[in-house]
């Protein structure tokens, strides 16, 4: 069998996978970190982050760190070089006093996880770490499920609904099948 980190390609996960590797995780947090709360990043952290959350029998709240074309002169957005992160929104007053986990579903740069940890920080928390299913680069995280270059499609964003029909995600053209599910 390959070694995860040193394949590249498609990983299609599916909900089953998708929820041992949350259990996984959470047992890899328990083992090393008692957290009082855990953070998902919305949106596609928020369902990991629940789940690891619930495994771990303590509060969920989410908090939006989205991604952004930066305003370059003279550039067309979408020959922008890269996206930044940024907070909309405060991060949970709960944080205040607290031992946070923050989780995202997969973390590449860390300019997404470094953001939020920060934000978590300056909300008043006490201690932040950080966990994410899928490493997927060269920013390494508290904690990860599965580590890997492969390019994650989620069972989540597999299909779209058009019209009335679920449908495969453009986003991922070619990398499904026709039929999904």
């Amino acid at each position: 069998m390959p070694d995860p980190a040193s394949t590249a390609g498609v990983l299609l996960v599916d909900w089953p996978l998708f929820g041992e590797l949350s259990r996984a995780l959470a047992l890899k947090v328990a083992r090393d970190f008692r957290p009082d709360l855990v953070v998902g990043i919305a949106t596609a952290g928020v369902v990991p982050g629940a789940a690891v959350a619930a495994i771990l029998d303590v509060p969920f709240h989410s908090m939006l760190v989205t991604r952004r074309r930066p305003d370059v002169a003279g550039v067309p957005q979408g020959l922008a070089a890269r996206t930044t992160p940024a907070v909309f929104g405060a991060a949970p007053s709960d944080a205040r006093g607290a031992r946070v986990l923050v989780v995202d579903e997969t973390c590449d740069s860390g300019d997404t996880m470094r953001l939020a940890v920060a934000a978590l920080g300056h909300a008043g928390a006490v201690k932040v770490r950080s966990a994410v299913c899928f490493r997927r680069g060269p920013y390494a995280p508290d904690f990860h499920a599965l580590a890997t270059r492969s390019v994650i499609v989620l069972p989540w964003d597999r299909e779209i609904l058009v019209g009335d029909q679920l449908r495969p995600n453009p986003r991922y053209a070619g990398a499904l099948p026709e039929a999904v599910g």
